[in-house]
């Protein structure tokens, strides 16, 4: 991948130094992507067309729903809390997060199903935990509240996929092409899980992770039932995850596979998007038919498995096929619906609590909440555990390949807090500080306890330009900034290395026995990106 070079914009901070990095300060940075709030890259380049992420930064295993002129989507939230958070689009290109639908841990959450039936939305969420299970969510309102999750008892699938047939019957279809017949209220099944469908398989000699055939997504148009699933594992060889399609005339099946599987991968290491799979089809306002799934970035598996748009034809036969190519070009949107701003600004004066919307929890107690609060522009935060790993830090997703944030922490006597990036509770780096020492955070272990000259109360920045790793500090207004002594390579930091499916966040987390305030928390894109 090339890098192009870049003015330096930002000079250093008198005295000290500050990382002299290009901001994203408008649409004529040199770049291929728009620029949305704090310089986050957008989609909708403002002239018809749009570039694809549809979503950067962590956003997988996309449910989407069509309600109207509104579209719904959420993504897999893993141990992330509040988690499953709805987001709306009209245009199915810009998009806003709205509430978070899941408030209670009940285990790490993967690929849902976002339904509407009779006037009623279901969330269908299944989840790894002890045992494994899948659980049903209702409310009357997108936007909640939503009920408490219901355990529908079923232990051997992920992935389910809410359908209705022909004859007015629901089932969930289930990982391995399994499914199972739901009560008529959509709470409960009815029924054993049967066994109807024979996955498409791809030849030996290609490149993947595993068969693993799940992510089913049911369609009905033209009279026929199209059962989309995702092959080839989800991350491993950049080749391996892939999109294939059959089809029946009857929910009951038989099923046939799509001819020209699989209509979805990635066919060579250099493309610009790996492993892309788990789609869903989704009719836009204009009538044109598109496929909403994920990928990884070319390079940025420590990004995760962002959200893509891709167009798509019907054939005279009755199949579809995509048309987006490898989807590294500049694409037509659709026409027709309203745009709301995309996505949100990741900086934070804190004068609303943001969680479940901007700010998780990773892995919670059941009373995490009460560990936090917003007054006055702090947010304050109590200690729990030792260390980033036991702490339950708050973290966000942030989707470009640069940025820095900072913050100002003052930190209570047996407090120790600081600034991270953290993939889980075994892999993480950053920076933290009690009233006397630093604690350097690096490889998912607390490595170095250098003297700290600052005090209580200090501003702290992390810079991440394209995986190289800087940390600063700064103690009274008007000092200049330190760059601290310990650089880190996080390239690694991620599903390949570590598993677990997740991505590298940024974030803020308190230790010990005391309490942190952080203040003026700033998020900026930087144009450390490649050229188009």
């Amino acid at each position: 991948m090339r890098i192009g070079r870049r003015d330096l914009l930002a000079g250093a901070v008198a005295g000290a130094g500050a990382p002299a990095l290009a901001r994203a300060a408008g649409p004529e940075r040199d770049s291929p992507w728009a620029c949305g709030f704090d310089g986050q890259r957008k989609p909708d380049l403002g002239d018809g067309r749009f570039l694809n992420p549809l979503l950067a930064g962590d956003h997988p295993d996309p449910a989407i729903l069509k309600d109207g002129a509104d579209y719904y989507m959420t993504f897999s939230s893993f141990d992330s809390y509040p988690g499953l958070t709805i987001w709306h689009s009209r245009d199915l290109v810009n998009w806003q997060p709205r509430a978070s639908a899941l408030t209670r841990n009940i285990g790490s959450v993967w690929a849902v199903s976002l339904e509407k039936h009779g006037g009623r939305y279901f969330l269908y969420v299944p989840v790894k935990a002890s045992p494994n299970t899948i659980y049903v969510l209702w409310a009357d309102h997108i936007d909640g509240p939503w009920s408490d999750p219901i355990d529908l008892g079923l232990h051997a699938h992920i992935d389910p996929c809410h359908a209705v047939g022909e004859d007015g019957s629901r089932w969930l279809f289930l990982s391995g092409g399994d499914r199972v017949r739901l009560a008529a209220d959509g709470l409960s099944v009815a029924g054993p899980v049967e066994h109807v469908y024979d996955p498409w398989r791809y030849p030996e000699e290609w490149d993947v992770e595993s068969f693993s055939p799940e992510g089913p997504k049911i369609v009905r148009r033209g009279g026929w039932f199209y059962m989309i699933t995702a092959v080839g594992g989800t991350a491993g060889p950049p080749t391996g995850h892939m999109v294939i399609v059959a089809r029946a005339r009857s929910i009951h099946g038989p099923w046939e596979n799509d001819p020209g599987n699989p209509v979805v991968r990635t066919r060579d290491e250099t493309e610009r998007w790996w492993c892309r799979g788990h789609a869903s089809l989704v009719e836009a306002p204009d009538g044109s038919w598109w496929s909403v799934y994920h990928g990884y970035e070319n390079g940025f598996w420590t990004l995760g498995r962002q959200a893509l748009l891709d167009p798509v034809r019907w054939t005279a036969d009755g199949w579809f096929r995509m048309t987006g190519g490898d989807l590294s070009a500049p694409i037509a949107k659709p026409r027709g619906g309203s745009a709301v701003p995309h996505g949100q600004p990741l900086s934070d004066r804190f004068e609303t609590l943001a969680l479940g919307r901007k700010w998780n929890f990773f892995r919670p107690a059941a009373d995490e909440a009460d560990r936090v609060r917003v007054s006055g522009g702090v947010l304050e935060l109590a200690g729990r555990g030792s260390a980033p790993r036991d702490s339950a830090p708050l973290l966000l997703t942030a989707g470009d390949q640069a940025y820095q944030f900072e913050c100002t922490i003052e930190i209570d006597a047996g407090a120790t807090a600081g600034l991270l990036l953290f993939y889980d509770d075994r892999l993480y780096c950053g920076l933290g500080f009690d009233a006397e020492r630093f604690v350097t955070h690096q490889y998912g272990a607390e490595r170095g306890r250098p003297p700290n000259p600052h005090g209580r109360m200090l501003r702290m920045r992390v810079v991440n330009r394209r995986h190289i790793v800087s940390l600063w500090t700064r103690g009274e207004e008007g000092q200049g900034w330190r760059r601290f002594d310990r650089g880190m390579e996080v390239s690694g930091y991620h599903h390949n290395v570590r598993g677990g499916f997740l991505m590298l966040r940024p974030g803020l987390y308190c230790a010990g026995s005391g309490r942190a305030r952080f203040r003026d928390f700033r998020f900026e894109a930087l144009l450390d990106v490649p050229e188009h």
